[in-house]
């Protein structure tokens, strides 16, 4: 029988094969309902990251925001917008780009680890601060800019099927 360690290394290496593999066909899809599709799963596998900390706020909060809201929406405005293969433009040096970024980010992104691995220490040192905490801040102190970024995004959104329906009346014309 499995013990709990064990058990939680498979799930964290299930889920983090499904965040990689998301954000590989995000980035290297053509087709921008795949992309949404390959975001959808990256989001996804971040929440049960978060379920794994045992932070249910978190996860439930990722589930709920990013999947329930960003990635939704963004699909019903690919899915509005209706973009063709012949419209998009044509990237020749893609993976090369996305080689030299990977590159570059590594040195950070190590750094970023090392500097992780040091914040066990400092936390313990700090009061508790659990979800009720989080919320209640959430609601009270953070309501203006949570709501002005989801305002912008709606707008934004709004922004591309507009400009996407007059070009087609455009073509129709």
């Amino acid at each position: 029988m499995l013990d709990h360690n064990t058990l939680e290394i498979i799930v964290f290496s299930i889920l983090t094969l499904f965040m990689v593999g998301g954000s590989l066909v995000m980035i290297s899809s053509k087709q921008t309902v795949f992309s949404a599709f390959g975001f959808l799963l990256s989001m996804i596998a971040l929440g049960g990251m978060f379920a794994l900390l045992n932070n249910r706020f978190l996860s439930i909060a990722q589930i709920m925001v990013s999947v329930g809201a960003i990635v939704i929406l963004s699909m019903l405005t690919i899915l509005t917008v209706n973009a063709k293969e012949e419209n998009l433009p044509e990237e020749k040096n893609k993976f090369k780009l996305i080689f030299i970024s990977a590159i570059i980010v590594a040195p950070f992104t190590f750094l970023l680890y090392k500097s992780l691995t040091t914040l066990p220490e400092h936390f313990t040192k700090m009061g508790t601060i659990n979800s009720k905490v989080i919320g209640s801040l959430l609601f009270s102190e953070w309501v203006l800019p949570f709501e002005i970024v989801s305002i912008l995004l709606l707008s934004a959104m709004l922004g591309a099927i507009i400009i996407a329906k007059d070009k087609l009346k455009g073509k129709n014309s």
